[in-house]
């Protein structure tokens, strides 16, 4: 038991530590990839809009999250309701 509050503390005081070296360098893909085709071809059009923006980044974010949380939970589910090769019956010659 002691042993994990030991590593449970070791992470966490890494993780924080982690977060103020890294602070403000977040960045999604999308806005590195927008600048990097800027910088190439200036004139490239996208080939299409979307039809709705989220009203703020932390809308967007809460939609990214929920979806993050859906995929997991069907990923999880199907893992553990899948039979196994253990569960098979075991055939004798």
């Amino acid at each position: 038991m002691n042993r994990w509050l030991v590593a449970g503390g070791l992470l966490l005081g890494g993780l924080v530590l982690f977060s103020f070296v890294t602070a403000g360098t977040w960045g999604g893909a999308d806005g590195v990839a927008g600048e990097k085709v800027e910088s190439i071809d200036p004139e490239y059009e996208p080939w299409f809009e979307s039809r709705w923006t989220p009203p703020s980044a932390e809308i967007e974010s809460l939609l990214f999250s929920l979806q993050a949380a859906v995929g997991g939970l069907l990923i999880g589910y199907y893992l553990g309701r899948r039979p196994t090769r253990d569960s098979a019956p075991a055939t004798s010659k």
